[in-house]
């Protein structure tokens, strides 16, 4: 066990949770998502009930918790069993569907047809009853529950299971994960970078076991972990950074990644890598090396993103590479270039980092706006820097697929960034 809650090698990838491991809370079908690590101390706050996560310790990624009442107050228990426990709540509701012929034309939404006063349900709490029961009570209690059709009455029981009977689910956070979990939430602190996104930017950029590719990581450190989540523990991932303050990388912590793969992260400044270049090179001007970029901290608990215990520092992650590595770096290149740096100018990131790429080697650049790739694919012609000059604009809309009822979602990101990729070739 490393130190500041480093991991062995051998839970990498670990289907079964353990203390200090980083889970993402899966709460009420994706109504709420929230990053913890696993302690002793470790809750989660679900409405008014704060629950410890102590139970989560030792259970397999994928587990299904709900909360209960219990003579100590609320806390997690694993969902029993059953033929639609743990389904997506619109696969769960299909499941129940029937072929009748009911329609809803008739029901008038008076807030009369339900007997059952919050006063009664606080006294069903106080006595004990678990939120199972509540749900039944009111159903019991409705006068148009059973005119409804069965897909109203599944949706009615989900939404006052929400409600009543909460439910968590254990998910193992990785590459893909994570990023559909801050683009939900607040995709601006990784630079509004979509999951299919960043599965292009991996692929584009040739990313493969013994990689060395150097990353201008400015989202979060998400693309850096996604690097060596890929990579699995060879090669390397040197990020980069323009100014004096390296921007953070906090999101590599989440990734439960072991010593193996941590030693593989590695740090060098800009300014580093091109202290021993000639004279030709270009060098970092006084705005580049002057300017601090901003740190990007891991967001704490009141953003509903991350528990306290989840920003403890990693072992080895991020730490400076040695100077021999750095002249080998120099002196042989790298063999990807990747950069998510939508708050600088592709030009000049360009400029500064495609020396450090080998020939015949490809290089990416996302940024959320056309306009600065444009400029830049643009200058690299005119220069022929590089061939095989592309812009991508990822496009991605999801469906939904049940019976009778298949149709694209209503609310889907506009866009997913665009991406300008390119193979470095000798200039002539």
């Amino acid at each position: 066990m490393g130190d500041d809650g480093g991991i062995p090698s051998s839970n990498y990838n670990k289907k079964i949770t353990w203390e200090g491991c980083s889970v993402l809370l899966d709460i009420n079908g994706g109504d709420r998502l929230v990053f913890a690590r696993l302690s002793p101390s470790a809750s989660v706050k679900i409405g008014d009930k704060k629950c410890s996560l102590q139970p989560l310790v030792g259970c397999p990624f994928g587990s299904l918790f709900q909360v209960v009442n219990g003579p100590k107050g609320p806390h997690l228990v694993l969902a029993s069993s059953g033929t639609t426990e743990g389904l997506d709540p619109e696969e769960k509701i299909s499941a129940n569907l029937t072929s009748e012929e009911k329609d809803n034309r008739m029901l008038i939404d008076d807030n009369k047809a339900q007997s059952l006063t919050g006063m009664d349900i606080d006294e069903m709490r106080r006595c004990g009853a678990s939120g199972e029961e509540i749900i039944e009570a009111l159903i019991s209690n409705s006068s148009t529950f059973e005119k409804k059709t069965m897909f109203s009455q599944e949706k009615y029981k989900l939404k006052k299971q929400k409600k009543y009977a909460p439910k968590i689910l254990l998910r193992r956070p990785f590459s893909r994960s994570i990023c559909e979990a801050y683009f939900k939430k607040y995709p601006n602190r990784t630079g509004f970078l979509r999951v299919d996104t960043l599965s292009l930017l991996l692929s584009m950029g040739n990313i493969g076991a013994h990689s060395e590719a150097l990353v201008l990581d400015m989202a979060g450190g998400l693309l850096v972990g996604a690097v060596a989540e890929r990579l699995g523990g060879t090669g390397y991932v040197c990020c980069t950074h323009l100014g004096l303050t390296p921007p953070s990388i906090d999101i590599v912590r989440m990734f439960n990644f072991g010593d193996d793969i941590c030693s593989r992260i590695l740090r060098a400044s800009l300014s580093s890598l091109l202290s021993s270049c000639s004279s030709s090179d270009p060098q970092p001007n006084d705005e580049l090396t002057s300017k601090s970029t901003p740190d990007q901290s891991t967001p704490d608990e009141s953003t509903d993103m991350v528990n306290p215990e989840a920003v403890k520092k990693s072992a080895v992650a991020g730490k400076m590479a040695p100077a021999d590595l750095v002249n080998t770096w120099k002196q042989r290149g790298f063999s990807s270039l990747m950069i998510a740096a939508p708050d600088v100018d592709p030009c000049t990131v360009i400029d500064h980092l495609l020396p450090f790429l080998t020939y015949s080697s490809p290089f990416v650049v996302y940024h959320p706006y056309l306009q600065p790739l444009a400029a830049c694919m643009h200058k690299l012609q005119a220069e022929k820097k590089a061939l095989a000059l592309q812009i991508s604009e990822p496009w991605l809309r999801e469906y939904q697929v049940l019976p009778a009822r298949t149709h694209p979602h209503m609310q889907m990101s506009a866009g997913g960034g665009y991406i300008l990729s390119g193979i470095r070739i000798l200039e002539s």
